[in-house]
């Protein structure tokens, strides 16, 4: 049975997006390539935000194309995986403690993103969201509106299980971290290719050991 904090003890909204978002970066994001990558992932988006406004079936297809394989390439070929002695925490445990997709999560989704085009044996016109396909722009489109949705769908099925298993709380501050990702990576990660010019593969982050080598413990570590 999930025990919920109690009111009195839980963080508020900000406190709580402000704590997803420091161990996101702190447990997840110390590869110079990695943060490269997501600010190349994080501009994508943000063109996507607008585009998606007048041509979704595009916007899904360059967020998925582009943003995303930057961002999960990161994530799976340049992190490093061995024990983590800035945080002290193995890689096991900063998997178990991820608040959203870790990585057998998103093996899971990219795997159904991957099939997904298969839908269109079945439905060529993704459920009546774009025309009958003509040609290869015609079948494109259609994998688009999919991707879309499931991109959307991923979102929003995370959001209610968070809010189901932990706090409602919980689940909306996930959900709006995710939007707003974009515009903190490109804050947050906008020197790292000047990092990578200098030769500097992974960050030394001095924003966490506060420039002393290592930071406390993580929570059951």
């Amino acid at each position: 049975m999930t025990v919920h904090a109690p009111a009195a003890s839980r963080p508020g909204f900000r406190d709580e997006l402000h704590e997803q978002r420091w161990d996101d970066h702190r447990y997840y994001h110390q590869s110079r390539v990695n943060q490269t990558l997501h600010l190349i992932s994080a501009l994508t988006f943000l063109c996507c935000y607008v585009l998606v406004l007048f041509d979704p079936a595009l916007a899904a297809l360059l967020g998925w194309l582009v943003a995303m394989v930057a961002r999960q390439s990161g994530h799976f070929f340049f992190e490093p995986k061995s024990y983590d002695r800035i945080n002290r925490a193995t890689h096991q445990h900063k998997e178990a403690i991820k608040v959203g997709y870790n990585l057998r999560r998103k093996v899971l989704l990219h795997a159904a993103w991957a099939l997904s085009p298969l839908l269109l044996i079945w439905s060529p016109t993704v459920f009546g969201l774009v025309a009958e396909p003509q040609g290869f722009l015609g079948w494109a489109r259609g994998v688009g509106m999919i991707w879309l949705l499931i991109g959307v769908g991923a979102v929003l099925l995370r959001t209610v299980y968070l809010s189901a298993t932990r706090h409602w709380q919980t689940g909306v501050v996930w959900m709006t971290k995710i939007l707003t990702d974009p515009l903190h990576d490109v804050r947050l990660y906008w020197k790292a290719p000047l990092a990578l010019l200098r030769g500097e593969w992974l960050d030394p982050m001095d924003d966490v050991t506060g420039g002393h080598g290592s930071s406390r413990a993580a929570p059951g570590a």
